[in-house]
């Protein structure tokens, strides 16, 4: 058994608190008022802070305490919560992530820089950084009550997570906590105890002058399983049953204390180890109601347990070595007369079907866990191109395989670009046109049939058809005069170096990305849907399969070699009609009044030997488009572990991938709109559309 490295326990934790944290800030920047955003991130910077001098990252602790006593004033309501302090912050935060991924490459002047805008706009009036060599005024002392009176409720449920209140309980008697007086009010009938149940609650005084920060110091790994209510001595104290939140608002003698220059204090101590790693924060909560608390990774109850992805990926690749071996078992059993061993290969096929299943679902995740990571692509666009903007999304909860969403970052971060850069106008010429100052960014998702649709959609200008076929031409893509639909036109877009932006700009302009985009589309067995409407918007429609793994096929005999068809494609299988059989070539085939095209496999792939007298066509509909397959037999469903093929086929674009058979045999898996494109250079046309 391996042990967890503490320090990058702390990374992945940090990790997660720093990504709530942009979230946090980004929301903060829309809803500058909302208390419960302030208080969210105030409590990620006190988590971080903390948790980086306890293992060990100094400078992480001392500039995130820093960033933490700039943001407490706005969580005092001294300072309001402005677009350029949210700016700022968010700039803080990724120089936080810098210390903590690669602190030998960051540079301290970029955090003193931070740090002195952020003094620069929280402190009034505003205050000139000091010149360099200066030593800084010293900082006015702050106002600590003359003592706290502390009400402390924990969730019942604390004692099974291993958490001791005794210990918590003996560490503010250790700041010279008194009067201790435990509440009795929830404790049951003495044949009703739960023994693993915490029913008390406590109120106590700490007279003298401690900070509140080092009282909430005390429950900085249980934050999210309590409610801890501070008054200060002489003032009324907060009814016993009705604690305050934690990290509720400064007092009186607080805020005015805040008017003082940021202090200069020393990095924070660690407090003694309670936990292994950052426990995220809870969002506030009303005390009265003392809500259940979130419940964290680690517990047992509806738990989730973090697994390193590698461990995911093998799991998978032995899923896939089992397929197939219980493919092999399967053919072996059909070709024995044996009932027992036909038996154990249904039941291991059985089994195999859903352990398959049940892994495929461990690896999907919502797409929301991507979807999130553009937010603030989209917030600095749109504030480096002085174009307003508003992001939203939809579908977050759909899922998708892992390793595609790992996958689809890059395609969309070229895709959203070039929709704020050359889709949304400017504010001017969208005033012209009678449209609202901000632009809109949608990103969508969505499941239909065995695919997932990730739409980007903007309501800029929409797409000059004209122009980038003048382009085409003039580059030597297409010849003058060739007919071709607007769909057709517009994928162009993706050919290599293309553009039609008159200026080239730091982003884009340059024809470079959305080849890539398509290439990497393409490579996860996706296709790219183009829809415009001119002046009201484009959408760029991305169509993918659910996962890269394991999929569900149809095994067919074309000559004598075998090939499957991803069976999400499969719409129905009908016989070739004799007359049509005889026939070379392309030709349509009339399916109940609907004429379908279809492509024979043998001609594509120049079989030899004699069809099949009873030739079947395998109908097959993308993007909305059906056309048929003539294959000389359908074998029958086939459970497809994928397999890439190797470099030296990487031009062989009909197939994108291949599969091992139960007899031990490899059978390549046709790409459908590769075929497609494939019958139409062939014949030098294209196919005839269905009617």
């Amino acid at each position: 058994m391996t042990s967890l490295d503490p320090a990058e326990v702390f990374r992945t934790e940090a990790a997660e608190l720093l990504d709530r944290l942009e979230a946090t800030l980004l929301d903060l920047g829309d809803r500058p008022d909302d208390r419960a955003l302030i208080d969210t991130a105030f409590r990620a910077l006190h988590t971080i802070k903390g948790s980086g001098a306890m293992f060990g990252f100094d400078h992480v602790a001392e500039f995130t305490h820093d960033f933490e006593t700039a943001f407490d004033l706005v969580r005092q309501g001294t300072v309001p919560a402005s677009r350029d302090l949210v700016n700022i912050s968010l700039s803080a935060k990724d120089y936080i992530r810098t210390l903590i991924e690669d602190p030998a490459g960051t540079d301290p002047i970029i955090g003193t820089a931070i740090l002195e805008e952020l003094r620069r706009l929280v402190l009034p009036g505003g205050r000139p950084a000091e010149s360099a060599g200066a030593e800084p005024a010293p900082a006015a002392p702050a106002a600590v009550p003359q003592g706290w009176r502390v009400a402390l409720a924990f969730d019942p449920d604390i004692l099974r997570n291993g958490t001791n209140p005794l210990a918590l309980l003996d560490d503010l008697r250790d700041l010279g906590a008194t009067a201790l007086v435990p509440r009795l009010d929830a404790v049951p009938e003495l044949d009703a105890i739960d023994p693993e149940r915490l029913a008390l609650g406590w109120d106590l005084q700490l007279p003298g002058t401690v900070s509140r920060e080092a009282i909430e110091d005390v429950f900085l790994f249980v934050a999210d399983e309590m409610t801890l209510g501070l008054t200060p001595l002489g003032e009324a104290a907060a009814p016993a049953a009705e604690p305050a939140p934690l990290l509720a608002p400064a007092s009186a003698p607080q805020a005015a204390a805040a008017q003082a220059p940021l202090p200069q204090a020393p990095a924070p101590q660690a407090p003694a180890p309670r936990a292994a790693g950052p426990q995220p924060e809870a969002p506030a909560r009303p005390a009265p109601e003392r809500p259940a608390p979130a419940r964290r990774a680690e517990e047992k109850t509806g738990s989730t347990v973090r697994v390193q992805a590698e461990r995911l990926d093998a799991l998978m690749d032995r899923v896939g070595e089992l397929v197939i071996a219980q493919a092999r078992l399967s053919q072996l059993a059909s070709q024995r007369a044996d009932g027992a061993i036909t038996a154990i290969s249904e039941e291991i096929e059985r089994l195999a079907a859903a352990l398959r299943d049940t892994t495929m679902g461990i690896r999907m995740v919502p797409i929301a866990s991507l979807f999130s990571r553009f937010r603030r692509l989209v917030h600095d666009l749109s504030r480096d191109l002085g174009k307003p903007v508003e992001f939203v999304t939809e579908g977050e909860e759909t899922e998708l395989d892992k390793t595609m969403i790992e996958r689809l970052a890059d395609p969309l971060v070229h895709l959203i670009r070039n929709a704020i850069d050359h889709g949304i106008e400017s504010p001017e010429r969208r005033a012209a046109a009678g449209k609202p100052a901000t632009g809109r960014i949608a990103l969508t998702a969505e499941h239909v049939g065995a695919q997932v649709l990730v739409t980007v959609r903007d309501d800029g200008g929409g797409l000059d058809t004209a122009r980038i076929r003048a382009k085409a031409e003039e580059v030597g893509l297409v010849a003058p005069g060739a007919v071709l639909s607007e769909a057709e036109i517009h994928q162009f877009l993706f050919a290599p170096g293309f553009s039609t932006a008159r200026e080239i700009s730091a982003l884009s302009g340059r024809g470079v990305g959305m080849d890539v985009v398509k290439k990497t589309i393409e490579a996860m067995r996706g296709t790219i849907d183009v829809a415009t409407i001119p002046g009201a918007g484009t959408a760029m429609t991305l169509r993918l399969p659910l996962t890269l793994a394991i999929i569900e096929g149809l095994l067919i005999r074309v000559g004598e070699s075998r090939y499957v068809i991803p069976l999400s494609a499969v719409e129905e299988c009908v016989e070739l009609p004799p007359a049509d059989a005889a026939l070379q070539g392309r030709s349509v085939l009339n399916i109940r009044g609907e004429m379908v095209p279809y492509l024979r496999l043998r001609e594509l792939f120049a079989s030899t030997g004699t069809p099949d007298p009873h030739q079947k066509v395998i109908i097959t509909a993308m993007n909305g488009d059906r056309v048929g397959f003539v294959a000389d037999q359908i074998i029958g469903s086939h459970q497809t572990v994928i397999k890439s093929l190797s470099k030296l086929h990487a031009d062989v674009t009909m197939f994108s991938g291949a599969t091992i058979l139960g007899d031990g045999s490899a059978a390549l898996i046709l790409d459908i709109p590769q075929l497609i494109a494939a019958g139409q250079a062939k014949t030098g046309t294209a196919l005839p559309e269905a009617a």
